[in-house]
Order: C-alpha cells, then sequence, then structure tokens
C-alpha cells in the first residue's frame, strides 16, 4: 500500500526503523539531512515536500509545476532487482513532469554506485554532462561531488535543467541552513556551474 507523509516524522515502523532511520542507514553523512532539516521542509514545503513509502521503499522528494526532484530514493536490500525501483519511477513518470535526481559518481569505496547509475540509465535518465555540481555538507564539512541526471519526454536543455537545480539547491537543500546548522549557505554560483564546452574554449 502506498503512503504519503506530508508532515512531522511520525510513522508506521517498516522493521522496526521509520524511514529517516533507513535512510541514515543507508545514505553516507554527506548526504543525509538532519532530522530537523527534514521536518522543517515538510512542514514549510507542505504539499511540494513529501515523502512516499511502503513496506519496501522510500522516496523523499520535491515537486513542482513543471518538475519534480527526487531528494533521496532507497529500495530495501531484500525487495532490490525486483523492478519495485522502475514502478516506482514510473509513478513519478506518470505525472508528465521532468524528473532531476543526483547521483554519486562511481566510486571504489561504494561497490553500489556503478549498479545505481545503471538503473537509472535503464529507467532511461539522461546525465547533464555539463553541469558542475558540488557541495560542502553542513555537519561533516565533507565535499560531496555529485552527478546530475534528467529524465524528460521533452528532451530538456542543461541550461534550462540548471536553472532547476539552482531552485533546488535553495528551496531545500540551503533551506535555512543558518537557522539550522548555524552555517551559512554557499552561494549558488559556488556549487553550480555550466562547464564550457571544448568549441567554447576553442
Amino acid at each position: 500500500m502506498l503512503i504519503q507523509r506530508r508532515e512531522g516524522l511520525v510513522g508506521e515502523l517498516f522493521g522496526g526503523k521509520d524511514w529517516y532511520e533507513r535512510l541514515k542507514e543507508y545514505f553516507p553523512e554527506r548526504e543525509m539531512k538532519s532530522k530537523q532539516h527534514f521536518e522543517c521542509l515538510l512542514k514549510e514545503k507542505y504539499e511540494k515536500y513529501q515523502i512516499m513509502e511502503a513496506d519496501d521503499y522510500v522516496v523523499v522528494y520535491f515537486e513542482q509545476l513543471d518538475y519534480i526532484f527526487i531528494d533521496y530514493i532507497l529500495v530495501s536490500g531484500n525487495a532490490r532487482g525486483k523492478g519495485i525501483g522502475g514502478k516506482v519511477l514510473d509513478l513519478f513518470k506518470e505525472k508528465g513532469k521532468a524528473i532531476i535526481l543526483e547521483v554519486e559518481p562511481v566510486t571504489i569505496q561504494d561497490p553500489d554506485s556503478e549498479k545505481r547509475i545503471r538503473f537509472y540509465e535503464r529507467n532511461d535518465f539522461s546525465k547533464m554532462e555539463n553541469i558542475g555540481y558540488e557541495r560542502i555538507h553542513n555537519v561533516s564539512k565533507e565535499l560531496n561531488k555529485m552527478d546530475i541526471y534528467c529524465w524528460s519526454k521533452m528532451e530538456p536543455t542543461e541550461e534550462w535543467v540548471l536553472q532547476k537545480m539552482s531552485e533546488i539547491y535553495t528551496n531545500v537543500h540551503a533551506y535555512k541552513t543558518l537557522e539550522l546548522y548555524g552555517v551559512i549557505p554557499q552561494s549558488t554560483a559556488e556549487v553550480l556551474w555550466l562547464r564550457k564546452s571544448l568549441q567554447e574554449v576553442n
């Protein structure tokens, strides 16, 4: 059964853990928000920042009129390889909006990184090759470099995706960071940029 949560962190427990604990257990610290940050977004970005959860998956997303940003997607270990992740993405595709997400580049330290990229490619997501994206985590101070992927019925330009990612960074990742973490957020220009093509360089 599909369950949506729009506010608070109170919910059913799956396997003895709520959705926040499940995310925290799987994702590295440099990719996680604090519990207070989640609560703030769920309360103050009501009907835009939401959670979709079931026994075997958790999705946290930010929805606007023309796009959906998937902040976190997690399929439980024993449910992987059964097509559940693809079906979840299909639910979002049915809305007809562009879907944007951040994907960790392939690393030796994370054996799942290559599998995640293949998963998104199988589901028709394209890497935005010329968008550079890296930000410093508010707590751990680790530098987190990510690639941007997008799915859309109409092929979007990288300039369009960059503009939407700037909105996402401001309204999700950097939202009230001074109040929540005591940290002045990095500027959009520091974390997101469009790389010059070889033609432009030459």
